[in-house]
């Protein structure tokens, strides 16, 4: 990996914090958001503590008190965590115009939520399986969300248009923070992460793997607060079990 430059020693703190700004915006704006919000945030900030798989392997950023490249841990992944869970968990809501309700009980019981809790439990069964075997950590973390978000739509498939919405929202929001990196900080995307172990393809100059980490990270935090609360945006949407069996025909005696 090149040698970092001094000038990027407070980048990655800069760049983390920087996810505050939507953050706070959207706490203050949108009142109705900051439960969920608040929520997300504080089940994703100590996912930070993971970094110690991905540096340096992955990436090597300079860190307040040089923290990562000592320990594998830092602040900013903490702060960066904290953010962006309650922006995933925000995007579609903020475009929702559809009321929340929460499902009846009798949905609950459909034959689908027999797996409630392993659809959301499933990411970080895939995650530590992957972590087996020798690639670089990054591609266990994406599959382990990717995996986590189709596990919930089976389970929840009136949550399908939150994950796939909000995954694209995710994402967007990702690839605008990563091109503004790229632009403020020339060279600093080279020299921090492992490109050498990484896709050669990178859109804009921009790692791949970040912008498959976006999405999948977007897809499966837009509907877990719904999926674990028992809540559902459209009011009128039957539950699946319920729309299947009204769209057969009735037989009676």
């Amino acid at each position: 990996m090149p040698s970092i430059a001094p000038s990027f020693r407070y980048v990655w703190l800069i760049w983390a914090s920087a996810f505050l700004v939507p953050w706070s915006v959207l706490f203050v704006a949108r009142p109705t958001l900051r439960s969920p919000m608040l929520w997300a945030s504080v089940l994703t900030a100590p996912f930070g503590l993971t970094e110690l798989l991905f540096v340096p392997k992955y990436w090597n950023p300079p860190s307040l008190f040089d923290l990562a490249h000592r320990t594998g841990f830092d602040i900013e992944s903490l702060v960066f965590c904290f953010a962006i869970g309650g922006l995933a968990v925000a995007g579609y809501q903020v475009l929702a115009r559809t009321a929340e309700h929460v499902l009846p009980a009798g949905d609950r019981t459909s034959h689908l939520h027999r797996w409630h809790l392993a659809a959301l439990l499933s990411p970080f069964f895939v995650l530590l399986v992957l972590l087996m075997l020798p690639w670089n950590p990054i591609y266990p973390g994406i599959a382990a969300l990717f995996a986590g978000a189709l596990a919930s739509g089976l389970c929840r498939p009136d949550l399908w248009r939150n994950t796939l919405v909000g995954g694209v929202l995710f994402l967007a929001l990702y690839a605008v923070f990563l091109l503004g990196l790229k632009l403020l900080w020339p060279g600093y995307i080279e020299a921090v992460w492992n490109l050498g172990d990484l896709i050669a393809w990178r859109p804009a100059g921009l790692p791949l793997e970040e912008l498959l980490f976006g999405f999948g990270f977007g897809m499966y935090w837009s509907s877990v607060y719904e999926h674990v609360t028992w809540r559902q945006r459209d009011a009128s949407q039957h539950s699946a079990t319920n729309s299947i069996a009204d769209g057969l025909p009735r037989t009676g005696r």
